[in-house]
């Protein structure tokens, strides 16, 4: 992927719900501008979730998130809903499309988005084929109901349509725009050595998703990159003047890299930063001590956010497992889930160990993590329960 491009996962994701036939696709199509969504009189025409990476201006780089119809019949339609029910652990900022005064349909999401702690934007499309006594109905109904002011819009028209976006600015959570992946580590002139996957993993010719974005976010606070495998770690430190001020390791080569790491350099990986820059690393921290009481008798869900055919040396579906199997016991049962398959259900497991979710936006790894703690199931991440099954998390500097 190119350095300069804006992955999915980090754009604020903007999720549009309502009624089947609302005019939901109307309104993506007059947010961005393009003819994005298929808009028809027929209902249901959106089945499955249609994901738009754009850059609207004053807006961004985002995604833009076209729900099917939260109102669908039977059971393909139930189906459909269940996708639009995902949806809402990936969305940032939710504009909801009021269309009709019976609102017992709408109640059940605002509950949900509020549940999740998601900014909403009530809207009342199509308001130029309604008549002014139902507009003020509607709009009134909205605000005893759910304590909203709606917006009016009307794709066709265009009118309401940069409130739209000036709200979405407004309503943008406070802790989406991080600093940087590392800004709280280093500064500039800072000579940062980067320790590469080297396995099958990471093909020649190509690096994989957190290093790509690690190198852009260092490049931008002005620091010195230097990157090697951890074969040519020893010949990368005797080539620079002075120690590196930061390593930053793949998890899998941890306890190599930190034997053989300057007094001076602080060390951490790509895992770590990347659950602070997507997760709650304090979360996962507190999880791996959870590590301490499995037994052989216990069960651990690993969860990865990519889907992917299984390699022979996957860290999630091989690594991780047999190093638990080598402390705890061959009868330790590791189960494992990747994309959307999460369980609703995780209450029985020990322990959950999630990747470092570069695919995930911050939201749906948040939603996973709240997920968890509401059912009293420890979770933590790949690169913490690395070093904590190494012995060298303590070592480790976390930020």
């Amino acid at each position: 992927m190119e350095l300069q491009q804006t992955p999915g996962a980090n754009r604020l994701h903007i999720g549009i719900f309502g009624r089947r036939n609302s005019g939901k696709s109307s309104l993506i199509n007059a947010i961005t501008q393009q003819e994005i969504a298929l808009v028809s009189q027929v209902a249901g025409t959106t089945t499955d979730p249609v994901y738009k990476a754009m850059e609207i201006p004053g807006i961004g780089p985002c995604m833009l998130i076209d729900t099917a119809g939260f109102d669908d019949e039977g059971d393909l339609g139930a189906m459909r809903v269940e996708k639009t029910r995902a949806a809402l652990a990936k969305t940032d900022v939710a504009i909801l499309v009021f269309s009709q005064l019976d609102l017992s349909r709408e109640a059940e999401w605002v509950a949900a988005l509020r549940q999740k702690k998601t900014p909403i934007l009530a809207v009342i499309s199509q308001r130029d084929v309604r008549t002014e006594a139902e507009i003020v109905a509607l709009q009134q109904a909205v605000r005893e109901h759910f304590s909203l002011e709606p917006l009016l819009v009307s794709a066709k028209e265009g009118a309401g349509i940069s409130q739209i976006k000036d709200e979405i600015l407004r309503a943008m959570p406070e802790d989406f725009e991080m600093a940087s992946i590392t800004g709280h580590l280093v500064s500039p002139h800072d000579v940062v050595l980067l320790v590469m996957p080297q396995d099958i993993q990471a093909p020649k010719g190509r690096l994989i998703l957190p290093q790509v974005q690690t190198i852009r976010d260092l490049l931008d606070h002005q620091c010195v990159v230097m990157s090697a495998t951890a074969d040519q770690l020893e010949t990368a430190l005797a080539a620079l003047e002075k120690p590196p001020s930061l390593i930053i390791t793949d998890s899998q080569v941890f306890p190599f890299v930190f034997e053989r790491k300057p007094e001076e350099s602080r060390l951490t990986s790509f895992s770590i930063l990347l659950a602070a820059y997507k997760g709650d690393l304090s979360a996962f921290v507190t999880g791996a001590k959870a590590i301490d009481t499995l037994t052989e008798q216990s069960r651990v869900l690993i969860a990865e956010a990519c889907t992917h055919a299984p390699l022979s040396e996957d860290i999630g579906r091989v690594k991780i497992p047999a190093m638990l199997r080598k402390r705890f016991g061959s009868g330790l049962q590791v189960d494992l889930v990747s994309g959307a398959d999460f369980p609703q259900d995780v209450s029985s497991y020990d322990l959950i160990i999630h990747c470092g979710a570069c695919m995930f936006n911050r939201k749906h790894v948040l939603s996973r993590v709240e997920q968890a703690k509401q059912q009293g199931t420890p979770i933590c991440n790949y690169g913490v329960v690395i070093a904590k099954l190494t012995g060298i998390l303590d070592h480790v500097f976390l930020g």
